[in-house]
């Protein structure tokens, strides 16, 4: 639909009218419908019209405008309803032109269906709105959420990418004319929120999914940003997980329970060391779940202080923690010892069913405060084995250049030698205790040699590891199959940054980026609610697999003009396919899309200008 301006001269005055106009096909070739005349009703300056068209279109297939009634758009689509009283709106028999039959306006719905639904289910819209946040707000949180989920893309991008679905016509709501604007002040409502937002939707999924909250997995992520990020006091360079050093970060703590939803997540700064966060997230956590003491904590070595074990004592909590290296030296000749050892069975991932585990053995041991568990891995063998040789290669070509810069007397003073002696040491901790290092000043020479005896005791090492936990009552079997849940914290971080693309982050305010780790946290919860409906019913699958397959069920308008002239349109979803039925059905949700929406349009055809 457009308008058109059309202006006539009577008895010498001018007389303007407006008239909504549609393009159609015809045998005779493409042709204009006027749809209705508005008369003298001005519609507003032309760089308008189209919007307004867009908004009565929107109307005419049962979409509320997002900034509530609209008079104008209200007053033509009254002209329009009535300008063929005749016309039986529930005739479903009509003859059509099969030869004009045009569909228009196809749009994605299958991932934005299911991603409505879980929305729904989670009570997500209610939690909101017991925030204060008004229909408008929730409704804007829950289309940013569903992007996330399902097309990640900037608040600047993301009213193209609505335009693209069909989020108008599954909520029954106008947002052709969305602002990015719009979407930036919901970031800014929704981050004072966060707390209690998350903290509502943990418990709702508790008594949802009857997940169980006596254990916590901990583990932490970094996110790297594009920009200097000069007004985040946050973002600092520090230790990259995703390998990029060259960019400032933040990094992200996240708790999950043990079937893998988010209990609580908290920002850090990009510098932030994993044992120096422990105690505020175990605060963070008492806050929003509301348990003080009696759950078990699941975290990794990064974490496994003396300090962090007194700070989950001194909460009433339990511990279990994969021992740092110098404590699973003392274990040395235990891990030598061949006998004693239990050969785990292991069940093929979910996420890859196909795929075989490598071999796994455990032996229990047990001292007067814990319960000590001795694994011995294949596969941790061979990433031990990977891991020294790479920074073995690095060490001693770094020992090369620091002899070249000693030889062509770039480097003299013997204090400035032995800190760089200091700094290699630290750079590559795993296999500098294997080489022994030494500066003689006269004449200048630098010496390394490896230490034999060292380096074979840690290949003999590879794969081994220790966990320790305070919980004596677990079998050995069952604590390392506790401590390998800590794998799902990687898998939901492996999620947030692909299929939910968290990274890289371009805002620069803290408060903002702050709200856009939250939103992927909250497309989190809506992707492993998905995946666990399925794994309930034995099926392993991704929603990245999920949403391939969904996107081919969408939402068209058919257009039928009929033998007497009129023109009726149809919006509706087309029929689900046996897959579509499938993921429907075990997710528990309708099938049916939208209601159709049916819309008359009459009046006399008019040739198009030549």
């Amino acid at each position: 639909m457009f308008i058109r301006k059309t202006v006539k001269r009577h008895n010498g005055r001018s007389y303007t009218t407006y008239l909504l106009v549609e393009s159609v096909r015809t045998p005779e070739g493409p042709r204009q419908k006027t749809i209705c005349s508005l008369g003298d009703l001005s519609p507003g300056p032309r760089q308008k019209w189209l919007g307004l068209v867009n908004r009565v279109e929107a109307a005419l297939q049962g979409q509320a405008p997002l900034d509530g009634p609209d008079p104008l758009v209200e007053s033509i689509v009254d002209k329009i309803r009535s300008a063929e009283p005749r016309l039986r709106r529930d005739d479903d028999i009509v003859a059509v032109h099969t030869d004009q039959v045009s569909l228009e306006k196809a749009r994605e719905a299958g991932p934005v269906h299911v991603g409505h639904r879980i929305w729904l289910r989670l009570g997500l819209g209610e939690i909101l709105q017991h925030s204060g946040f008004s229909a408008r707000a929730r409704l804007l949180s829950e289309v940013m959420v569903l992007n996330r989920l399902v097309a990640p893309c900037s608040e600047h991008a993301m009213p193209g990418w609505i335009e693209r679905t069909a989020l108008s016509d599954i909520l029954s709501v106008d947002l052709s004319e969305l602002s990015d604007e719009s979407l930036y002040r919901n970031l800014d409502r929704l981050h004072p929120n966060r707390q209690e937002i998350e903290s509502a939707l943990a418990e709702r999924e508790k008594s949802l999914f009857n997940l169980d909250d006596t254990y916590y997995l901990y583990d932490l992520t970094s996110t790297y940003f594009e920009g200097q990020c000069l007004s985040n006091p946050k973002a600092q360079r520090g230790y990259s997980r995703d390998q990029r050093p060259d960019c400032k970060q933040v990094v992200v703590g996240l708790v999950l329970d043990r079937d893998g939803f988010p209990k609580a997540h908290e920002v850090f700064s990009g510098n932030c060391q994993d044992r120096a966060s422990l105690e505020h997230m175990l605060s963070q956590l008492e806050q929003r779940s509301g348990r003080h003491g009696g759950a078990t904590v699941v975290v990794d070595r990064g974490m496994a202080y003396e300090e962090n074990l007194a700070q989950i004592r001194a909460r009433g909590h339990h511990y279990l923690v994969a021992s740092r290296q110098s404590e699973r030296q003392a274990w040395f000749d235990e891990l030598e010892d061949e006998h004693g050892w239990q050969e785990l069975i292991r069940q093929p991932s979910p996420r890859n069913p196909g795929q075989k585990k490598s071999r796994v053995w455990i032996k229990r041991a047990e001292t007067a405060e814990h319960l000590y568990v001795l694994c011995r891995s294949e596969g941790r063998k061979a990433k031990d084995q990977a891991i020294r040789l790479k920074q073995e290669k690095r060490l001693l070509a770094d020992l090369a250049r620091l002899q070249k810069r000693i030889d062509a007397g770039r480097l003299k003073r013997p204090e400035k030698i032995h800190e760089a002696l200091g700094r290699l040491k630290e750079r590559y901790p795993r296999v500098a205790r294997y080489w022994l290092m030494s500066y003689q000043e006269d004449p200048p020479k630098l010496a390394w040699q490896e230490d034999i005896d060292k380096k074979q005791r840690a290949i003999r090492l590879d794969g081994a590891y220790l966990l320790k936990t305070d919980r004596k009552d677990l079998s050995a079997e069952e604590a390392w199959r506790l401590y390998i849940l800590l794998t799902r914290v990687e898998d939901a971080f492996r999620d947030m940054k692909s299929p939910l693309s968290e990274r890289p982050i371009f805002h620069h305010l803290q408060h903002r980026v702050e709200t856009h780790i939250f939103l992927c946290v909250l497309a989190y919860h809506l992707l492993v609610a998905v995946e666990k409906s399925f794994l309930d019913q034995g099926i392993h699958t991704s929603w990245a697999t999920l949403r391939e397959q969904l996107r081919t069920h969408q939402v068209v308008t058919a257009v039928l003009p009929t033998t007497d002239g009129h023109l009726l349109k149809i919006r509706r979803a087309t029929t689900p396919e046996p897959q579509h039925r499938r993921i429907y059905k075990v997710l528990g949700i309708p099938e049916e899309v939208m209601a159709p929406v049916k819309t008359w349009l009459t009046t006399e055809e008019v040739p198009l200008p030549v």
